[in-house]
């Protein structure tokens, strides 16, 4: 009984802990620059970031908020 218990309370503190996940890109100034993984370069299994401001990312036909998910890394401000 207190195996149950104990493994009760330790998902309840897994589960507590988590960030919720974050919807769009965190704010920043006009400068920031935000970088998202991009698809390497044929033949390379490199990982590439590039750092785009949001203006250089919408030139791009890339919506910042919609990607930062699966792709955002970092904001340079």
């Amino acid at each position: 009984m207190a195996f149950h218990a104990l493994s009760l309370a330790i998902s309840l503190l897994a589960t507590v802990a988590q960030p919720a996940p974050q919807t769009g890109a965190p704010p920043a100034p006009p400068t920031a620059r935000y970088c998202l993984r991009v698809d390497p370069v044929t033949g390379s299994k490199i990982e590439t970031i590039r750092c785009e401001t949001r203006d250089a990312w919408a030139s791009m036909e890339v919506d910042v908020d919609r990607e930062w998910a699966s792709w955002g890394v970092r904001v340079l401000t």
